[in-house]
């Protein structure tokens, strides 16, 4: 997608005739490109979801700004908001790019916003947000490092024996996977992968201009520590490789160089009507590193030359151009904040208590959940208590058959380790893999293939739909017959992210939960008519009856005088229906607290439509992900988690899960992980009525950090159980029988 370009860099007889990468868009006029036209009011107080999600951005951001938070923390959290913005442009911004020229993208969505007009703020927001991210990074990280022995260093800045270093360095490690690549006639401009980093360069020879591009190895690491007399030194990559520009073109003046990268559109598109699914997905994927150019980023007060070369070559747009003041892709600086020797400038660690209390005294946890309902809260407690589930589940020879979903996993995951030594012990292993999951596809195909190896039955998901509820089912044979045991949660079957996102996990063999189980199953693996489910609450055919009617439900008996309230904690709140539903609830008196990390389209506050509503957001040390729904049904407070958050794509395009809590004990602890989270005032922040965010006004308030106060928890908790069994197993004297007993 392009506009009118500047005018092209004089051509000599020594330039090519440029081969663009041109993409599927058509050019845009200027006007396109600014946020005007009419706006059309939305039915109701709905707040655009692409702002919102730049809102949501904006707090992490805040994190990184926070001078409270320790210095690589803060360093951390600027990178997830480089990360973030990636995919957000990847995704989204393709997409609102793609529905400019569609008929759909001259119709005003649920905010009242055409897709002209969207792409309009949203790149003017977007703008505005890379500016902060570089000031942050300039002057608040750089300076508040340098405070503590740590410096990334310039070129200019190293002493002789550091160049020195350096020189070494390049010769042995850089210069031999460089390949510098000139465009002519003979040679085009080359197709570069998607967020690759390059340099482009200016030649002269002769009086004559000509072009190259320098890729910067992406398996090389993005920064080089060298010998420093006081603190630590780094340098960039970047830095190193333009600093020996000189030894790649020996034949040539170096006139200019510009470091860049572009991200492309990366949202696939799948024929899931293909012969094969998997294959089909391969296809797509080495397509996603050709899509069009949605963004080109390129350093402040770049060569003239060189800007107007990449935008006629790229076919961008001025509004996709982003000059930054800093080092390009910030990505790098996840790595940094992992440096080793470095803990004391990090947060104290949440480390999982092992074993969770629940499981505490167990070696077989089959007999644990006989008992009694089970949950684990991660990552406060640890996630091994899932992977011994199915690891003992996998060797136990009663164990007939093992059934799971799959989003996303780890790289090196334990739970397909598991399911690949079920298989292999003569076990009916079912797994469905999602290949759709977005990022993941190429991970999730590998490990569909090794399982599909090992002997297990592999599903790819179902045809228009992603399969993202989490379910593990386990058929036992036992004395009185076949017992079946479940896990279900509100986060993936990922060890590595089970570090680091707050979710919670519930044990159960409830005959009736595993009908519903069963019968889920045979709905994901054959052509079985959805089921009228037991307990189960599932998408796409009865999620969003099903939370469409608990809130009308409460609003009811508001009217009628009764005990009325929703509490939800979700990840994202766009559906249009569920915040019509919730605005008719407060006006009918509904208390309605919502802790919505994300995306929030809904706008509380608005006088006579949302007085009764407050939104929460809670952006700390741990990445908040479980899904908690409270119903106060009249004063039988009832309370359910899952998988689904509050949007379209999970009511109506996805298989979610979502199921009650009913043990009195779970349902007590539920509750109170509810009140905790509520009580919050460290990592809160409020959605105001003009859909800004302030943070929690702390004045006069005990400062509660629901995060450590979970982690601190789930240590008491083991903690009391393992009292109890020391006071149990203490020596105790023998009492003669004609003793008198003490009184009860």
């Amino acid at each position: 997608m392009s506009v009118k370009k500047k005018d092209d860099v004089k051509k000599s007889s020594s330039q090519p005739e440029r081969t663009k990468q041109s993409g599927k868009r058509k050019k845009l006029s200027k006007a396109q490109l600014r946020p005007s036209g009419i706006f059309t009011p939305p039915e109701f107080p709905f707040h655009n979801r692409e702002l919102s999600w730049m809102d949501f951005n904006s707090r992490v951001l805040e994190e990184a700004f926070e001078k409270d938070n320790p210095i690589l923390e803060r360093v951390n959290f600027l990178a997830i908001t480089a990360s973030n913005l990636d995919e957000f442009f990847m995704v989204r911004v393709a997409g609102v790019m793609d529905r400019l020229h569609s008929p759909k993208g001259r119709r005003p969505d649920e905010s009242g916003m055409t897709a002209e007009q969207q792409f309009g703020c949203l790149t003017e927001k977007i703008h505005e947000f890379a500016k902060r991210q570089y000031s942050c990074y300039n002057r608040s990280i750089i300076p508040s490092l340098r405070k503590r022995g740590l410096y990334f260093l310039s070129i200019g800045e190293l002493n002789k024996n550091q160049r020195q270093k350096l020189d070494k360095y390049f010769d042995k490690f850089i210069f031999p996977v460089l390949t510098p690549l000139a465009v002519d006639t003979s040679r085009p401009f080359p197709l570069l992968a998607n967020k690759s980093l390059n340099i482009v360069v200016r030649l002269s020879k002769e009086g004559e201009d000509i072009f190259a591009v320098v890729q910067v190895p992406s398996i090389l690491p993005r920064f080089v520590e060298i010998p420093s007399d006081s603190g630590r030194a780094f340098v960039l990559l970047e830095d190193i490789i333009i600093d020996h520009l000189p030894h790649l073109f020996e034949l040539y003046r170096i006139k200019a160089y510009c470091p860049f990268r572009i991200t492309r559109d990366s949202d696939l598109d799948i024929d899931e009507e293909a012969d094969d699914l998997l294959v089909e997905i391969e296809h797509s994927l080495k397509k996603r590193q050709r899509g069009d150019p949605v963004r080109l980023e390129i350093i402040v007060k770049c060569d003239e030359a060189l800007r107007s070369f990449l935008v006629d070559m790229l076919d961008v747009s001025r509004q996709e151009i982003y000059e930054v003041t800093g080092p390009l892709d910030l990505t790098f600086l996840s790595k940094f904040a992992g440096t080793q020797g470095l803990d004391e400038l990090r947060f104290e660690p949440i480390t999982p208590v092992t074993p969770p209390a629940d499981f505490y005294g167990y070696e077989d946890m089959f007999e644990a959940i006989r008992e009694r309902d089970r949950m684990v809260h991660h990552p406060y407690e640890s996630f091994d208590s899932v992977i011994k589930f199915i690891n003992q589940a996998a060797k136990d020879p009663d164990v007939l058959a093992i059934k799971q979903t799959l989003y996303r996993v780890s790289g090196h995951s334990p739970i397909i380790a598991a399911l690949i030594k079920a298989a292999e012990n003569g076990k009916q292993v079912t797994v469905l893999v999602e290949l759709k999951a977005r990022f993941d596809e190429e991970n999730n195909i590998g490990w569909a293939k090794k399982l599909e190896k090992a002997g297990c039955h592999v599903i790819y998901g179902l045809q228009g739909l992603k399969t993202h509820c989490k379910i593990l089912l386990v058929v036992r044979r036992e004395e009185d017959g076949l017992r079946r045991y479940l896990h279900m949660g509100t986060g993936n079957y990922n060890d590595s992210t089970a570090r680091f996102y707050t979710d919670i996990g519930m044990f159960t063999c409830d005959e009736k939960f595993g009908e519903d189980a069963s019968s889920l199953f045979n709905v994901i693996t054959g052509y079985s008519t959805p089921p009228v489910y037991n307990k189960m609450k599932v998408a796409p055919t009865g999620l969003r009856i099903f939370f469409e009617d608990m809130i009308r439900y409460e609003t009811e008996n508001a009217k009628a005088g009764l005990p009325s309230g929703i509490t939800a904690k979700i990840n994202s709140l766009v559906d249009p229906e569920i915040i019509r539903l919730l605005y008719e609830a407060s006006q009918a008196g509904v208390r309605i607290d919502l802790v919505v990390r994300g995306m929030c389209c809904l706008v509380p506050g608005v006088k006579g439509i949302s007085e009764n509503i407050t939104v929460r957001s809670v952006v700390g040390q741990l990445l908040e992900h479980s899904r908690i729904f409270i119903f106060e049904n009249g004063g039988d407070r009832k309370i359910y988690m899952g998988s689904a958050d509050w949007m379209q794509r999970n009511l109506d395009k996805r298989v979610e899960l979502v199921f009650p809590i009913e043990d009195e004990q779970l349902k007590e602890r539920s509750f109170r992980i509810m009140e905790t989270v509520m009580k919050d005032v460290l990592n809160t922040r409020i959605q105001l009525p003009d859909t800004t965010y302030e943070l929690l006004d702390r004045r006069g308030k005990k400062i509660h950090n629901c995060q450590r106060e979970f982690s601190e928890m789930a240590k008491k908790a083991l903690a009391a159980k393992m009292t109890v069994e020391s006071e149990e197993n203490r020596f105790k004297p023998l009492v003669p029988s004609n003793t008198p007993k003490a009184e009860e």
